[in-house]
This record gives C-alpha cells, sequence and structure tokens, in this order.
C-alpha cells in the first residue's frame, strides 16, 4: 500500500503535497509576560492556525495572546556561528550583571 491517493479531480496526489503547513504557536499566560514558545500545529492558513493553537494550546484558559508563525519564516543561527555572532559582546564587560547593585526591595530580578 502506498501513500498516494486520488484527488477530487481525478488526478493522483502524493503524501507530500496533502501536507498541512507546520506553524510555530507562542503563548502569553499573562499581560505583560513574555510570549513562549509552546509547540507546533498543522494548518492550511494562518486562521487554521491560529485556531489549531487555540484549540491544543489555550484551552485550558491561562492564555491571553497567541502568535502563530510559520516554521520556514524562522531564521535561526547555527552552532558554528556562534563565535563571529556572539563574540563582540563579550568583550564589553559593562554588559555584566555583577557591575550593578540590585536596589533594596527589589524582588525577582
Amino acid at each position: 500500500m502506498t501513500n498516494d491517493s486520488v484527488s477530487a479531480t481525478g488526478g493522483a496526489t502524493t503524501a507530500a503535497e496533502t501536507q498541512w503547513d507546520l506553524w510555530e504557536v507562542f503563548t502569553q499566560e499573562g499581560e505583560g509576560a513574555p510570549h513562549e514558545h509552546a509547540g507546533s500545529v498543522h494548518a492550511t492558513t494562518a486562521e487554521h492556525a491560529m485556531q489549531n493553537a487555540r484549540d491544543v494550546y489555550a484551552r485550558r484558559g491561562k492564555v491571553v495572546s497567541l502568535w502563530v508563525v510559520p516554521t520556514g519564516a524562522i531564521v535561526a543561527s547555527a552552532p558554528s556561528d556562534a563565535g563571529p555572532l556572539f563574540d563582540p559582546g563579550n568583550d564589553k564587560a559593562y554588559r555584566h550583571p555583577q557591575f550593578y547593585k540590585t536596589p533594596r526591595g527589589a524582588r525577582g530580578l
């Protein structure tokens, strides 16, 4: 048995042609909180992705905002780029937290 099927027009379609696009889902659990990666969904359109993300990741009622992004639109660095990409910041010692004092009474910083 193969993964091929017959389309509505009568022509054969492959499994790759019927695969929905992959979308990455980011959720925000409170106003002002950061959006965090929750997982992925398959969908045909942005609206479809939003509905699937809502059904899968926001059904418990804690989520106040959803972002859905086509996986292909995400640009990421490669581990081999770590040196040239991140080294320029390492020589700026003032960016490290040991040079700053936390005010009294400040919590959660």
